[in-house]
């Protein structure tokens, strides 16, 4: 009798370890319970409308799954999560860029993607359907923690007719350096006085960390060591950087400069305003829906990410790219379905590349009809095979300040290249030595 006693409390100390201990049993969900999803996503008009299609689509599939679409300016939706998070009310599944993510991946406040969730039978094959580094800002001990929206690089816009203009011809004259961007430049220009009414190129000034650290690292230098301790490496690259920037600004040649729109936002009009603009293949979208004579027109075309002439590296623009991810905090049922809800609409990837210009980092979308029909995707593919996505744990929002800092110091103020590296090496130290 006290045999039996001590078997049946044994047995019951061991059943819980079959439901979370070693050997797992994995609990088992009434899929057909009332689910309500709130998706946070960043301000498209063209996206917001297929989203909401294939949501629509998803809840007739699943009748009972609800969804909440909720859209907000991209300036606010940091912050918004930040807060919302910190109070355990995040919303079920959200998109950030990844040096937004990666910090909640490192914080743990996004779940763990389960493959069989979404019908894989191993992480190995989510992972194998996107291209190398694809997934880089949400791999994290071991587990993946969202999937690819968009995946951006920048190549350079460039108008023919404002080429013509000055005598150049665009199909030859086009710069593959960054001194020849600016010898270019100085031909482009028009000026009203001091101030300039046409810009030959300008830089994209917001995305400081993706539009010039690939410049530096061309040149050999690197925002920090590779063991993550030491911030500014390579004087000479970074040097002959801060004086490119000194003699691009009005301290120098006067080329352009931050005081002036962006100049993503002015190419599109085909105005007589800049030359070549920076922009990611998404731009087209925009292109076609601002001025469809002109998107339609053969006055524009699309060129490489210059080079330096004496660079060690041959690196590319940056790579931006903007994950849907799942909060960690919610029930296992809601993340279970947030998954599958994110995956049914990525799965979608052609209607964003046809409707929104997106492009997801899989090789089927870069194997497909539909991307080589796009103009110059070839040279945004090209690009992007030598081109690294950009992030940097907790602190990526900061390292773009300091290094818009930097820049508009040398650039805007003229201070002197050595200076205006010595102060930036403080700051980044300071920013290494706090994480």
């Amino acid at each position: 009798m006290k045999r039996m006693v001590c078997l049946i409390l044994l047995t019951a100390l061991l059943m819980p370890l079959f439901a979370q201990g070693g050997v797992e049993e994995k609990a088992v969900l009434d899929m057909s319970a009332p689910v309500t999803l709130t998706i946070w996503t960043h301000e498209d008009a063209n996206r917001k409308v297929l989203e909401q299609e294939l949501i629509a689509e998803f809840m007739e599939m699943n009748p009972n799954v609800t969804v909440d679409y909720q859209t907000y300016p991209s300036s606010k939706m940091r912050e918004l999560l930040t807060v919302s998070f910190s109070a355990n009310q995040g919303p079920d599944i959200f998109n950030q860029s990844q040096s937004v993510v990666r910090q909640f991946v490192i914080e743990g406040r996004v779940s763990a993607l389960d493959p069989e969730w979404i019908g894989e039978a191993s992480l190995d094959d989510v992972t194998g359907r996107y291209i190398p580094g694809a997934l880089a800002a949400v791999e994290y001990d071991g587990d993946i923690h969202g999937l690819p929206l968009e995946y951006t690089n920048f190549c350079t816009y460039l108008n023919k007719n404002i080429f013509r203009d000055a005598g150049l011809d665009p199909e030859k004259d086009y710069p593959k350096t960054w001194e020849e961007v600016m010898e270019v430049s100085k031909k482009l220009v028009l000026r009203e006085g001091e101030i300039i009414t046409r810009r030959g190129y300008d830089f994209r000034y917001p995305s400081y960390t993706m539009q010039f650290l690939p410049m530096v690292e061309q040149l050999g230098g690197k925002l920090m060591s590779d063991d993550g301790k030491t911030a500014v490496v390579g004087d000479e690259a970074w040097l002959q950087f801060f004086t490119y920037m000194r003699d691009w600004g009005p301290e120098g040649y006067n080329l352009g400069g931050p005081t002036y729109l962006p100049p993503r936002k002015v190419f599109d009009n085909n105005n007589n305003e800049i030359a070549m603009s920076d922009s990611g293949l998404y731009q087209q979208g925009r292109m076609k829906k601002a001025n469809p004579d002109f998107f339609n027109s053969d006055d524009w075309m699309v060129i490489p990410f210059p080079q330096f002439e004496d660079a060690v590296v041959e690196t590319a623009g940056a790579i931006a790219c903007h994950y849907y991810m799942v909060n960690g905090q919610i029930d296992t049922l809601n993340q279970m379905w947030a998954w599958k809800l994110v995956d049914f609409m990525l799965s979608h990837s052609a209607d964003y590349l046809e409707q929104v210009n997106l492009v997801q980092p899989t090789y089927e979308l870069f194997e497909s009809d539909a991307f080589a029909a796009l103009p110059f995707s070839d040279v945004f593919a090209a690009d992007m095979k030598k081109g690294d996505l950009v992030y940097f744990a907790g602190n990526s929002s900061a390292v773009n300040d300091k290094l818009k800092g930097a820049v508009e110091s040398a650039m805007l103020l003229g201070e002197d290249p050595a200076t205006v590296l010595e102060n930036f090496r403080k700051e980044i130290q300071i920013l290494i030595d706090d994480e």
